[in-house]
């Protein structure tokens, strides 16, 4: 006997059932950077010797430190490092500056930490005498650039300053579907990740899975533009990955 779905089960009990998604995360990866035998062919390529990875690493990081501090200026906001990750929670105090700040696109806030990263160390392996660099975990300084966007809502982008410099990106889909829904005039309430009314779910079921990803990935290249600005620098770009929650 085949297991009901729960919308089916109760469905006379529902106001109504929303397929969209909730929690976005996506990661950027820059290619050839984002693993260690692409790594060594770009610094080969480029004619900078595996020894000097580090040689090569510490200036983009300086830029990336020096860009956070600049556009942390610009916006006259300053840079809270935390010291310790596990007893503190971002969503609480951007909550809370969101209280005085109002929800107005724009930057929000910035944080910094120590955090776990990927990098490459250069080595020469004495059996077959090549010289390469091979994946290890480190720690290096990383930015939450925490900002809202006209159509996505409040974001985040997570920045290490060290190569390969793989991002993380987040955003709220039901955040996105409210901002939907407020431009083609569809009522609903909203109670912060939940919505309590819809006055029309098939529309909005529609809206929900029209989310355009080609645009995003635009967005994304801007963002990262912004805020990880090295990348581009160097004449490469990153591709992007989804880890999705889907609620129904």
């Amino acid at each position: 006997m085949a297991t009901k779905l729960l919308s089916e089960k109760y469905s006379a009990d529902l106001h109504g059932v929303l397929n969209c998604y909730d929690r976005i995360i996506i990661t950027g990866n820059v290619h050839p950077f984002c693993y260690a035998k692409g790594m060594t062919g770009y610094l080969y390529a480029h004619n900078i010797r595996i020894f000097d990875y580090p040689m090569f690493a510490k200036p983009l990081r300086d830029t990336i430190r020096a860009n956070a501090e600049a556009v942390a200026k610009e916006h006259d906001l300053e840079i809270e490092f935390i010291r310790k990750s596990k007893q503190f929670r971002k969503q609480d105090r951007i909550r809370k500056i969101l209280e005085t700040r109002g929800d107005h696109p724009g930057l929000v806030h910035i944080f910094s930490a120590m955090e776990t990263c990927t990098a490459y160390q250069p080595w020469h392996n004495k059996q077959t005498h090549k010289t390469y660099v091979k994946s290890r975990f480190g720690k290096c300084l990383h930015y939450y650039f925490y900002f809202i966007d006209e159509e996505l809502g409040l974001c985040y982008l997570r920045v290490p300053t060290w190569c390969p410099f793989r991002l993380q990106f987040y955003f709220n889909g039901h955040n996105w579907l409210a901002n939907q829904l407020k431009q083609h005039g569809i009522a609903f309430e909203q109670y912060d990740n939940a919505f309590l009314e819809i006055a029309d779910f098939g529309t909005v079921n529609q809206l929900a899975a029209q989310l355009d990803v080609e645009q995003l990935h635009a967005k994304l290249n801007s963002i990262a533009q912004q805020y990880c600005p090295v990348v581009a620098d160097l004449g490469l770009q990153y591709s992007w990955r989804y880890l999705l929650n889907n609620v129904g």
